[in-house]
């Protein structure tokens, strides 16, 4: 069973890991592991940087539990965009990601939503509804893909 709770300031440490360990192991389409391209994306991916997300008033952090362990986590922001949404390696396909984006999108509410999608989640994210708004490349040669959706 999944279940999507808020996250709290004690998940930092397991959030963390939990990003390290999905971007270096599911996103090697996108970084195809350089590290110039791995280290600038995990930089802020440490305890204390996800700390800093917490002490910042416009982020809503949340997580994904299945059967007890943290699956994926995610955050939203007051402008209306997903920032954040990552699954565990360990709970792919088990329906953490959806629960959580659902979760995130009920938060933010009616509306146009915004978010910047990876080429590994890019399929995800269509199937989901969410519409492509071009493709830039980030740094290193990483191309990411801004989207939107409509929330009803």
């Amino acid at each position: 069973m999944i279940i999507v709770r808020p996250a709290v300031v004690a998940d930092a440490q397991a959030m963390s890991d939990l990003l390290v360990a999905s971007i270096t192991a599911l996103c090697v389409a996108d970084h195809g592991n350089r590290p110039e391209a791995v280290v600038p994306w995990l930089s802020n991916k440490t305890p204390d940087g996800i700390r800093a997300w917490f002490a910042n008033p416009d982020n809503r952090l949340f997580v994904a539990e299945h059967d007890g362990a943290l699956a994926a986590a995610g955050a939203c922001n007051g402008g209306r965009e997903i920032i954040l949404n990552y699954v565990s390696p360990g709970h792919r396909f088990v329906g953490a990601s959806t629960a959580l984006l659902t979760a995130m999108e009920q938060a933010l509410g009616p509306g146009e939503a915004t978010l910047t999608s990876t080429t590994t989640a890019r399929r995800f994210y269509l199937s989901r509804g969410w519409l492509d708004a071009g493709a830039v490349e980030r740094y290193a040669g990483m191309v990411v893909y801004p989207m939107r959706k409509m929330l009803g």
